[in-house]
């Protein structure tokens, strides 16, 4: 079919195995996207063919139609069948010529979804599918084989992964990717333009209201502590309590406008992640499993104090000056780590 100017959004997907392709695609189907895996004309000739549909098959059959009829034509069937007045999800996409044909309809967002080695191999054994590869080893072969082919008409993943003009991170959970796609789709059309902030968007902000009570007269920073979307501690960073506050020459290293990294053990103010903490132990409410927002990447010592409370994830709008040993600790620590940048 000729796509006409009434054609409305196409989203393809690329993204290496276990990356969550079909996470997002289900996700975007519930939006009303209609539904397309390149991999579908694939099964449909096998099918035609009665032979039994395994990954091994699939792709030996994908070459070979891409060697036989050009190495877009799984995508120029698939357009072939798309109509003016819905918006699609094309999934499976391989090869360089397929993103070039699906973006060549001039309503097309190619999305390159991914996540780390790691995590996806731990993805591929939970799903216990027959044929998968038992060990990490096996399972790096066969990335390294999908993303760096050499054959035209095989799948060469890098190129696609660089015609793509938006990137997800699927590194956490179901909560981020989601915002992360409503984000993605804000971005490309006004028809899915959010009327309100996500859950990040949401507590980041109310952390930066938090800041605002600072006494601190070097840097106003806060945290909120979050579980099960629901807030249960706030902190901002000053001097402790029944101490004369800061920004009134409670602390001296403040008031001496002591260079950044220097005369730390004379500063005596509390930081925001600190505050946060303390304040919950204070009222007794246990933040075991919490998320903390912190306007600032978290310090050494507040990082200890996350780390030893029980707080699973740390997100964070912009980076403390010493934070680079701070983060590795975190994630060492198993701890996830984001970074979510709020303009204020």
């Amino acid at each position: 079919m000729l796509l006409g100017v009434g054609m409305s959004i196409i989203i393809g997907l690329t993204g290496e195995n276990c990356a969550g392709k079909g996470t997002v695609a289900d996700y975007l189907v519930k939006k009303g996207f209609y539904y397309y895996s390149l991999s579908d004309v694939i099964r449909e000739e096998l099918a035609s063919e009665g032979r039994e549909i395994t990954r091994e098959a699939l792709i030996a059959k994908g070459n070979s139609l891409r060697k036989n009829f050009g190495a877009d034509v799984l995508a120029k069937r698939i357009v072939e069948r798309l109509r003016p007045d819905r918006n699609y999800v094309i999934d499976s996409i391989r090869n360089p010529a397929e993103a070039r044909a699906i973006l060549a309809t001039g309503k097309a967002t190619l999305v390159y979804i991914t996540a780390p080695q790691e995590t996806r191999f731990e993805r591929m054994k939970a799903r216990r599918r027959e044929g998968d590869p038992r060990s990490f080893e096996a399972f790096k072969v066969i990335d390294q084989l999908e993303i760096s082919s050499k054959d035209e008409f095989g799948q060469q993943l890098a190129e696609v992964f660089a015609l793509a003009t938006k990137k997800i991170v699927n590194d956490a959970g179901f909560r981020e990717l989601y915002d992360a796609i409503d984000s993605m789709l804000s971005e490309i059309s006004s028809e899915f333009k959010k009327d309100r902030p996500n859950w990040d968007e949401y507590f980041m902000s109310i952390a930066q209201v938090v800041a605002s009570r600072s006494n601190c007269i070097k840097r106003h920073v806060a945290a909120v502590i979050v579980k099960d979307k629901r807030i249960i501690s706030t902190g901002y960073n000053g001097t402790p309590r029944g101490i004369r506050n800061c920004s009134e020459g409670g602390c001296p290293r403040c008031n001496s406008f002591a260079e950044t990294g220097t005369k730390l053990d004379e500063c005596i103010c509390s930081h925001g992640e600190e505050n946060a903490i303390v304040q919950a132990s204070y009222h007794g409410i246990s933040i075991k499993g919490a998320t903390i927002y912190t306007t600032f990447s978290p310090c050494l010592i507040c990082t200890k104090m996350i780390i030893n409370s029980g707080i699973k994830e740390v997100v964070y709008n912009s980076d403390y000056p010493l934070g680079e040993a701070s983060l590795k600790l975190l994630k060492e620590a198993g701890i996830t780590v984001r970074q979510v940048k709020l303009e204020k």
